[in-house]
């Protein structure tokens, strides 16, 4: 009984410390709080976070069947790789396979720009609660093409394809959301709507709704470009690309910005806060431009890759979802004693290989969890040490292709980087770090986890509980 009492007393004060820990807590996690709603309600973000969304099929789709044309098959004829699309075109039968994989990237990836203006338009006209978003994608992307340069000595209506491609869709986003912003206020206005009498069909209807504000967000717009153009003599696409986005584009590869994004992102899940959220559309924005960038320079086009973007980060830093789950997961199953401790990390296996890991982050728990936070946060800045220094000496291949975030770790890494063998040895590298990182962490949770299960025991055994107590010290 006095064994039982001494076990009850080390749990009271336990219990007592983390009480006051968690109201010290309370008041950074309000502060988080207003900062996190704040930026989730962004309208502006929170369109360029949808609209990615929106068009990710595509984005991997596009980015799945190059992938099928560029599997390697051995060395080619001048020394250099060889790929599946080559030997596809040497049989005559089956070139229509490697013409249609190349078609749909075309298709898709290829113009990824059009798509993301339309939805992102779409996503921001429809927070603004307006009649007919579809109308404010359609708008933003004749405006956008209004605004895209007729490319020299090709005749009218030769578009460059550097405007609709994925090293455009930052100056995209940009056009998507001034023309869906002043499409949306001027619909607003009921003396730009043309009324049209009762009994003509909807669709006819919201059609003549959407005409004066159509016509006016495309004066504007393209109206501000051609001043531009007038007497700058530069395309106002090309400014904005000049000033805004390649400084914003090298630095979002960089090592300083990842550990940025990283640091935040787990920062905001330990208060309970969607972190991945958080930077969703920013990363959205420029990971289809980075991954497009490095197949050029890997192809030979020249240039300098872009390390750090968000295909990178799902494929080396979470694993398993935020935190690197994975890894806690079988830091639990591996070293963790109690039985609660075992139990969650078998549950927690099958999602986190799917990088689903919210069962463990609020079941465990990760959030405001003075004995996780450490681990939480080192595991996945280890990983991207590891990954951003093994690819920026050449050992890892750059990420070259988008990939779903759901892709289970190995298959991820190789068919993020094209098939190279590095990337699955830098994940287990990677993953058997942050296991490690997690084990120590784990056995102090078993010590108070292991009390608490001993507490609850019927005292019918005083030797067992003794041992008991010996083990779990």
């Amino acid at each position: 009984m006095n064994i039982r009492k001494k076990i009850s007393g080390l749990i009271s004060k336990s219990a007592v410390v983390a009480s006051a820990i968690r109201r010290q807590f309370s008041g950074l996690v309000d502060k988080f709080s207003i900062v996190a709603g704040a930026i989730g309600r962004q309208r502006h973000l929170g369109a360029i976070r949808d609209g990615f969304v929106t068009i990710m099929p595509l984005m991997i789709a596009g980015s799945l069947f190059t992938l099928i044309n560029r599997f390697p098959i051995g060395s080619g004829q001048d020394g250099g790789k060889a790929y599946l699309v080559d030997l596809l075109g040497e049989i005559a039968p089956l070139r229509w396979l490697a013409e249609m994989n190349g078609n749909i990237w075309w298709g898709t990836f290829g113009l990824i720009s059009i798509f993301a203006i339309v939805s992102i338009a779409y996503h921001l006209a429809k927070s603004y609660e307006s009649d007919n978003p579809i109308a404010a994608g359609i708008v933003a992307l004749s405006a956008y093409l209004s605004i895209v340069p007729q490319v020299a000595n090709d005749g009218w209506g030769a578009l460059g394809w550097g405007y609709l491609n994925a090293t455009s869709l930052f100056t995209a986003a940009i056009i998507a959301l001034i023309s869906a912003e002043i499409f949306s206020r001027l619909s607003k206005s009921k003396k730009l709507i043309i009324k049209m009498p009762e009994g003509v069909p909807p669709a006819v209807g919201k059609s003549f709704a959407a005409l004066i504000p159509s016509m006016l967000t495309l004066v504007i717009v393209v109206g501000v470009a051609s001043v531009v153009n007038a007497y700058v003599s530069k395309n106002l696409l090309d400014i904005v690309k000049d000033i805004i986005v390649s400084p914003l584009k090298d630095a979002s590869g960089s090592f300083g910005f990842g550990l940025v994004v990283i640091l935040l992102t787990h920062v905001f899940w330990l208060f309970g806060i969607h972190g991945a959220n958080m930077f969703e559309g920013i990363l959205q924005t420029f990971n289809a431009d980075a991954v497009a960038t490095n197949l050029a320079v890997v192809g030979g086009s020249g240039g300098s890759i872009l390390i750090f973007n968000k295909s990178f980060a799902d494929a080396f830093i979470y694993m398993g979802g935020a935190g690197v789950c994975l890894g806690l997961v079988l830091a639990l199953v591996l070293a963790g004693k109690s039985k609660q401790n075992r139990m969650t990390g078998r549950l927690g296996i099958a999602p986190a290989l799917f990088n689903i890991n919210e069962p463990i982050l609020f079941g465990l728990p990760i959030v405001l969890n003075p004995v996780f936070a450490i681990p939480f946060v080192l595991g996945p800045v280890v990983n991207l040490s590891i990954a951003y220094a093994a690819t920026a000496v050449g050992f890892l291949p750059a990420v070259q292709y988008v990939i779903p975030w759901t892709m289970p770790p190995i298959l991820s890494g190789l068919m993020a980087t094209g098939w190279s063998w590095q990337a699955p040895v830098i994940q287990i590298i990677n993953l058997t770090l942050s296991v490690l990182i997690y084990i120590p962490f784990v056995k102090v949770a078993d010590k108070i986890e292991k009390k608490r299960e001993l507490i609850q025991l019927p005292v019918t055994n005083v030797p067992e509980i003794t041992e008991d107590l010996r083990e779990s010290a």
